[in-house]
Parts: C-alpha cells; structure tokens; sequence
C-alpha cells in the first residue's frame, strides 16, 4: 500500500489524472483494453475535471461501475447518469463504452445481468480491473459495502445486490472483494477535514471497516488524501 499525501483538492486531482493516465496507456499498450470501475460521490467530480486533459486511446477504454444505485438512469442518484451528464460530453467517450444496469428490474436481477455483463466483456469469470477508483463514505463503507453488514462475507458472488442500504436509496448492486481484491490497481481519492478520523482509523489503527478489507491480493493499492483528510497521519 501507498500512501500519497498532497496538499489540497485541486492536487488530488491532479495526482490522480496522472497515475490514470499512465495505468490507462500501460494496459492499452499491453492489453489491448483499459478496463477501469468507477465510484460515485467525489470521485465524478474529480474525473470530469481530470480526465478531459489525459493524452490517451479513448476508444480502447470500458468503463464499469463498482456500484450503482438501482434507480432510472434520469434520476439524480445514478451514477452513470451523472457520468453521461458530467464526462462524457467533455471527452470522445460514448455510452456504449459504459457497462450501465439494467434498468426496470429488481436489485437481485441487476446484479445477476451486471455479473454477466462483466463475464462477458472479460471473457469468463476471472474479472481482473486494471483499475478501480474507490470513494469511502463517514463510515468507512466503499462501494456499496457497509460496515457489518452480511455483504462483507459474500465470496462467491461477484456482483451482489443490496436492499437494504443504510445510506439511501436502499436498493443497489455492488462488487464484492473477490473482484476488487483481483483488481491490478486500486485508487483511493479522499479529501477534507471530515475524512480524516476515518482514515486514522483504516490507515493508522488498522480497524476492520470495509475500506481497510480492499488489499490487491498481486496488485498494487494507492490511498491519495489532502492535507485536511490526512491531519493524523
């Protein structure tokens, strides 16, 4: 695991753009592909001003989500919504780039199709990200994995669905570890004040919450934090 300390939000993005743009141009040159999950929260807003400034093959890109809310896709809560509002209009990415859910089915029926979505662009069940920019919610929770919650069990399935959230809405679907530990990258992207009790805990005290459980088992882990997130540290 690396830590990166920077100084404030706009060095984040900064940093982040950066390492995307080199694991994107390694993967294309040695793959053939770039397969990167995306997260909600900050981390949209970051992409959007970062990602329009990267030198890369945009067509080689294929863009997953590492969790969704089960809602329309017009609706404000849906993260590939707000990415086809907020990125895709300032890069030459289009939509059928984006692994998006099914829409007007249950929690348990998206999860089923998005499994079969990635198996697919994968070619079977090994599901190996080249990267995954993960958020961390004030309660340690990453994707839509929560703190004690059952999910954090699941080892088979290797994309879940949730009815219950306890941040809402309820309903979404989710990667479990099996994938995300399997990732070749994982990026955490944190800033602000109201983070860094929480990354003290994960980083510093070695607490068990959902954050801290993401370790790349041949893969490499990155946590880039601001000055305020990191005031612990």
């Amino acid at each position: 695991m690396t830590t990166i300390k920077v100084h404030n939000e706009q060095d984040i993005i900064n940093k982040l753009t950066l390492y995307i743009q080199k694991i994107s141009n390694d993967s294309i040159y040695t793959r053939g592909k770039f397969y990167i999950g995306l997260s909600g929260g900050s981390v949209v807003k970051y992409l959007s001003e970062g990602l329009p400034k990267l030198s890369t093959d945009w067509s080689k890109w294929v863009l997953a989500f590492c969790d969704e809310r089960v809602v329309p896709e017009e609706s404000p809560d849906s993260t590939f919504g707000t990415y086809k509002r907020q990125l895709i209009p300032k890069t030459t990415l289009n939509e059928d780039q984006f692994l998006s859910i099914k829409q007007g089915v249950t929690a348990e029926e998206a999860a089923k199709d998005y499994a079969e979505k990635l198996n697919k662009v994968f070619n079977g069940e090994d599901i190996k990200f080249d990267l995954l920019l993960l958020g961390m919610g004030p309660d340690g929770h990453t994707c839509s994995l929560f703190p004690a919650h059952p999910l954090l069990q699941e080892n088979k399935l290797t994309v879940a669905s949730i009815t219950n959230s306890p941040k809402p809405p309820p309903e979404r679907i989710t990667l479990t570890y099996p994938v995300i530990n399997n990732a070749r990258n994982c990026i955490f992207a944190i800033s602000g004040a109201s983070k860094a009790e929480m990354i003290k805990r994960i980083l510093l005290d070695k607490e068990e919450l959902p954050a801290g459980q993401v370790k790349p088992h041949t893969g490499s882990l990155y946590w880039i934090v601001d000055d305020a997130a990191a005031k612990y540290l």
